[in-house]
């Protein structure tokens, strides 16, 4: 059996524990560059690396070649608007 064959509702739930995981070690490498964790630096950024790559391979599990070249496209519109927000004149409250 490969993990596409496994009912979505099981994938979804793989994802949103895999995009958990993902949330907690991107916290865990600030509060590593802070110096409020023991965990080095190295580690911290290797078990992100591990839990990017656990995320994208749900998503590739998840999606379609299809779906992914609409997920692909509505990232590159992310990225634009990324840019220009970047680029906008800060405004001082």
């Amino acid at each position: 059996m490969k993990p596409q064959d496994l009912p979505l509702e099981t994938k979804l739930i793989q994802l949103a524990e895999e995009a958990s995981e993902l949330s907690q070690a991107c916290l865990k490498l600030v509060r590593c560059r802070h110096g409020d964790t023991p965990v080095s630096e190295m580690d911290a950024k290797m078990h992100l690396l591990e839990e990017l790559a656990d995320v994208a391979l749900c998503s590739k599990v998840i999606t379609s070649k299809a779906d992914d070249r609409i997920v692909k496209g509505i990232m590159m519109q992310k990225e634009l608007r990324w840019e220009m927000r970047l680029n906008e004149p800060q405004t001082k409250v």
